[in-house]
């Protein structure tokens, strides 16, 4: 056996450890534009990348005990360099598709799409710890000291591709970039471990880097032509997003703006006005306080109904409160959003952060947080109610956007907001947006909140009786309330 360069095995294995983390991360946001980002979709991608590192183990601990020889070493992280340029293309081919045949069975979707495209990667680092044991244990002839300290630097490697990943390279570098610079990463580690290098390998090294350029390229092309619509692929430390140009007619388009799987805003190109029918209930604060002049909104995305507001109610104010700073920004450049108006004031921080430590106070509260049936459970809990009534002046209203169904297996979301809004205002009235949908279609719920007796405003209730009449006046149930301790609801 020849004699290894000094750290060499050390190094190799707390950069395949990093890898290994940083793939990790980029499934998640690699599937969840089409699956989302769920705790379930968190679970299968973590129990089948852990399964096949548990596989990679297992292989590289044979291999190391009928032989050592670094080019197995340097072969596996080839490998992995090479299929970890593959994401881009398997993502078109085998995520979308799936998503598309697929629609209502996600789990299946994330566990088949993170096999595909994470298994062969995930495998071969995995093989890389017991083959460095082994090395190491020649040397040493120590194999507890010498297990230890390769599982101590894989898994120091792991927590550095952890932070670096999740807080740098995801957020500023973008997920394309990084499975470029990974696969290439890659190559370059299989290939200074490679012993005896001659010409042929340095040929194979160029040629490979030329295939990984070339595979990222195509995949790039693939993406585009099957999603035409996405104008903007944006990375942040929270989500991945898209912005969207979609064609609804000849002169009718809208400009969208996805998180995960759920749309989250959409303007009429034309027009300016906003697309989503539940937003408009947002204005029945007008009506159920007269008073009404500041306003507290959860969740900002495009700014589409902070837009709205201040077109119609100039002089009131608004605060929002967004925890995605990169989210404000994309609403200034592809939503005009005009943050220079000095009655609008913008907080990044999360939601019931804001709720638990603020001392200002508000006519209105809205909160629109909630990405379809997977909300933030933070928001959803009695605690967080009690807390949204204290930001309130008196007779201030609270009003929520939700997406549940009315009956079935997802009504339960609908279910324990209700009790728990009844629990902890003075009144509470719900709203069906779309009244025809099915009672087992997902929809969009309106609930509100209200605390005292505010005084209505009559003189504007004609102009809101299509949405008044509305409300579900016999709405009841008995589900249990959510708290922070049981929040039988949220992702």
């Amino acid at each position: 056996m020849e004699k290894l360069k000094s750290h060499q095995l050390e190094i190799t294995v707390f950069i395949c450890g990093a890898m290994t983390m940083v793939l990790e991360l980029v499934a998640a946001r690699v599937l969840s534009p089409y699956v989302g980002s769920s705790n379930l979709i968190w679970t299968s991608i973590i129990g089948i990348m852990l399964i096949c590192m548990s596989l990679g183990y297992w292989v590289g601990g044979k291999i190391a005990d009928k032989k050592q020889d670094l080019k197995d070493l340097s072969q596996f992280i080839w490998i992995s360099a090479i299929s970890t340029s593959l994401i881009p293309i398997f993502e078109t081919i085998v995520v979308n598709g799936l998503a598309n045949i697929l629609s209502e069975e996600l789990i299946i979707v994330a566990i088949t799409s993170a096999t595909f495209l994470f298994g062969i990667p995930s495998f071969m680092l995995a093989t890389v710890s017991p083959i460095a044991v082994k090395f190491k244990n020649n040397e040493e002839e120590q194999v507890g000291t010498v297990s230890g300290k390769i599982s101590s630097l894989s898994t120091i490697g792991s927590i550095f591709g952890t932070f670096f990943a999740g807080f740098v390279l995801i957020p500023q570098v973008g997920v394309n970039n990084i499975i470029l610079g990974s696969s290439i990463l890659l190559l370059v580690l299989a290939f200074l471990i490679y012993p005896n290098k001659k010409i042929k390998q340095i040929i194979e090294a160029v040629i490979t880097l030329i295939s990984i350029i070339l595979l990222i390229i195509v995949g790039k092309y693939i993406f585009k032509n099957a999603h035409p619509d996405i104008i903007n692929d944006l990375d942040t430390e929270y989500s991945r997003i898209w912005v969207k140009n979609v064609n609804i007619a000849e002169n009718l388009s809208y400009k969208t703006l996805q998180v995960d799987r759920g749309l989250e805003s959409y303007i009429n190109e034309q027009t300016g006005e906003m697309g989503a029918a539940y937003l408009s209930y947002y204005d029945l604060f007008e009506y159920y306080n007269k008073n009404a002049k500041s306003t507290l909104m959860i969740g900002g995305a495009a700014y589409t109904y902070p837009k709205h507001y201040f077109k119609n109610y100039e002089n009131n104010t608004m605060d929002v409160v967004e925890i995605d700073e990169k989210m404000t920004e994309i609403a200034k450049k592809e939503f005009n959003l005009d943050t220079t108006n000095q009655n609008l004031k913008i907080f990044h921080q999360d939601g019931r952060s804001y709720l638990n430590y603020s001392d200002s106070k508000y006519d209105t509260i809205l909160i629109d947080a909630f990405k379809g049936l997977n909300a933030p459970f933070e928001l959803t809990t009695y605690e967080a109610m009690c807390k949204a009534k204290e930001r309130l002046n008196d007779n201030g209203v609270v009003i929520t956007n939700l997406i549940s169904t009315l009956e079935g297996d997802d009504a339960k979301f609908l279910e324990h907001e209700y009790a728990t809004y009844k629990a902890a205002f003075d009144d509470v009235k719900v709203f069906r947006v779309k009244e025809n949908a099915k009672k087992d279609e997902i929809q969009n719920f309106i609930l509100v909140g209200i605390k005292g007796k505010p005084e209505m405003n009559d003189e504007v209730k004609e102009k809101y009786e299509n949405l008044l009449k509305t409300e579900m006046t016999n709405y009841s149930t008995k589900k249990a309330i959510s708290t922070d301790d049981y929040a039988p609801i949220g992702n």
